[in-house]
């Protein structure tokens, strides 16, 4: 077998082109695994978050809805608190009117008997004051509207 010093060269180049090749491939192939295993350990990362941002999202939620309750429930006595009292100012208001035109009838019955005391005299005041004396009746319900 001749060889060449040439062709010597050229068969160990090729062994040590291969063999550089295959450790370029593996060094590649390891940085490609370390790529894919980092992408991956960042999504898990990525995952977990907003995991965590929708849990947070949902217990805020919940909160929320929980004043809201609260809110109506409060709202809603307060209503019924509102129209209670407005019902009796309703009341009050008709007491005030039918007391304020009692009040007007005794103004005028006692400026007449007062014209008729100068009129008349003594005789007039006994009169006038036994019907002073009388009491004025009236029921609750005459109140009511």
């Amino acid at each position: 077998m001749a060889s060449s010093p040439s062709g010597t060269s050229s068969g160990s180049s090729q062994l040590q082109n291969s063999g550089s090749e295959e450790d370029l491939q593996a060094v590649m192939d390891q940085k490609k695994l370390r790529r894919m295993i980092s992408n991956r350990e960042s999504a898990r990362r990525s995952r977990m978050r907003k995991q965590k941002h929708l849990d947070e999202l949902m217990a805020h939620l919940n909160q929320l809805r929980k004043e809201n309750r609260q809110l109506s429930t409060a709202f809603s006595l307060t209503k019924q608190q509102y129209v209670a009292v407005e019902a009796e100012n309703c009341v009050l208001r008709a007491q005030m009117m039918e007391l304020g035109n009692r009040l007007q009838s005794l103004d005028e019955i006692l400026s007449f008997l007062n014209m008729n005391i100068n009129i008349s005299g003594h005789q007039m005041i006994d009169n006038s004051i036994k019907c002073l004396n009388q009491p004025i009746m009236a029921s609750a319900d005459m109140f009511y509207y």
